[in-house]
């Protein structure tokens, strides 16, 4: 067993860790968390989340230990598709991820046990759910002692919450910074003087900020604090205050470019249906069954859902918030189980992060090898941020194995408006420049124009460089 088949994003855990072996993920048990283990089962906790489809699904199996001198078992979790990361979340899917993990720490509690944790990052959203993959997350509540995952709750919660509700949704992003959540003196300092007129957020957000004595905290000489104690009665107080408090959350998504797209493109409805046409038939002659498909500047994820109906597994990517939050609330709506909507700026993706910059993949660690939609995208990323075509292609071949691709000429009014303030300075920018670029990292299976407009769209696939390494 080599170190590097050990996943990095779970060093931190004493209870065990993630590993795979033959691209097949396992969980490693310690013996430290025998105890809390076993109890995790016996109390009926386990049972009742993943009835609940609070909690991911395992099994335990029989196979080599990665650290057999510390191995108390070995599970195999439910397979999640994908892995996204709480600064890639619209807000009402934090918001959600927070009320499933409040719902899990209050379920505990009627089992005897608790969370010892409260990491977004411990949070999945499978078959168009949040729920919690981490099943060593669990401990036996022990009557008198706070709840240790208070703080990071609030962190990983409550304060991006609050700050994409009061101040500017934006600021989620932060979260790419701090990985362990928004420091609680930052968030009160960049929330509104009137969010102290909120008991929720005055009490476990201004004034957590300045006194957390109670959990730990030290003192100015370096000591440890004394932890006061909390009865039952009135951990499950507080339990509820907070739930109910993060439930009343709200953002009032304004009216953006990108989240009315469909209702203000210049597509004629003839152009629409025959490029909703076209794409359905390119994807039909794919393999859906090997790989997720990934729809770059997804808007409202209509393109999305025609790959859902065909059967992938799709992830919707856009930079704006707003599209992104309505294209999720649709889906709860539908109750779809097959597509992630996902907040991506493309110029700046999501980049590993973490100790040794390992504990949280980059986006292009994660999308490569997949099928790809890129759907009037390119003159975005050539003309409004100056990217070369060539650029472009050298990406887009990192992703993907098969690409459906579609151009959009200098005559269309989409990029005249792109223009119409700026020098041209995009030579490059014709068919023959995309067509060029493209055929250097992928060979065109096939080509056509969409009807009623000047637009074309490709599907290729990525050239096999095995016979150049």
């Amino acid at each position: 067993m080599t170190a590097s088949e050990v996943l990095p994003s779970s060093f931190r855990d004493p209870a065990g860790f993630l590993f795979k072996r033959n691209d097949t993920l396992y969980r490693q048990v310690n013996q430290s968390y025998a105890t809390d283990f076993d109890a995790l089962t016996n109390s009926g906790l386990y049972e009742a989340l993943v009835k609940a489809k609070l909690l991911i699904p395992h099994h335990e199996v029989e196979v080599e230990a990665a650290e057999s001198s510390n191995v108390y078992k070995t599970i195999q979790p439910g397979f999640v598709p994908f892995i996204s990361y709480p600064y890639e979340w619209s807000f009402s899917q934090l918001k959600d991820a927070a009320l499933v993990t409040m719902t899990i720490q209050r379920v505990a509690l009627k089992h005897g046990m608790c969370l010892k944790d409260a990491s977004a990052y411990n949070i999945q959203f499978y078959e168009g759910r949040a729920v919690l993959i981490d099943t060593l997350s669990f401990m036996q509540y022990e009557e008198g002692k706070p709840w240790q995952g208070y703080k990071q709750y609030c962190q990983h919660f409550l304060a991006p919450l609050a700050l994409m509700s009061s101040t500017d949704v934006r600021l989620s992003q932060l979260l790419r910074i701090h990985i362990d959540g928004i420091p609680l003196d930052l968030a009160s300092k960049l929330l509104p003087v009137k969010s102290r007129l909120s008991p929720l957020l005055l009490s476990h957000i201004h004034m957590h900020a300045k006194a957390q004595v109670r959990y730990g905290e030290t003192t100015e000489d370096g000591e440890t604090r004394e932890v006061k104690s909390i009865d039952r009665k009135s951990m499950e107080a507080m339990m509820q205050t907070l739930h109910e408090g993060t439930r009343k959350l709200q953002w009032q998504a304004p009216k953006t470019e990108w989240g009315e797209y469909y209702s203000a493109t210049n597509y004629e409805d003839e152009s629409l249906q025959n490029k909703e046409l076209l794409v359905r038939e390119f994807l039909s002659g794919l393999d859906k069954s090997e790989s997720l498909l990934h729809d770059l500047g997804a808007n409202n994820g209509h393109f999305s859902r025609i790959a859902c109906e065909l059967g992938f597994n799709s992830v919707a990517w856009d930079i704006d918030p707003v599209a992104v939050e309505n294209n999720y609330l649709q889906l709860k709506n539908e109750k779809r189980r097959n597509l992630l909507p996902l907040v991506l700026d493309l110029t700046n993706p999501s980049s590993a992060i973490g100790w040794s910059s390992a504990e949280r993949d980059s986006f292009t660690e994660r999308a490569q090898n997949n099928t790809v939609l890129a759907l009037a995208l390119v003159h975005h990323l050539a003309i409004s941020n100056n990217v070369p075509l060539t650029m472009v292609a050298k990406f887009m071949a990192r992703l993907a194995h098969h690409l459906i691709i579609e151009f959009i000429p200098k005559s269309d009014s989409q990029v005249k408006r792109l223009l119409a303030n700026r020098t041209d300075i995009f030579s490059e920018y014709t068919q023959e420049g995309f067509e060029k670029a493209f055929s250097s990292e992928f060979d065109v299976v096939k080509t056509e124009n969409i009807e009623g407009s000047e637009r074309s769209l490709y599907l290729m696939q990525r050239k096999n460089r095995s016979s150049e390494n």
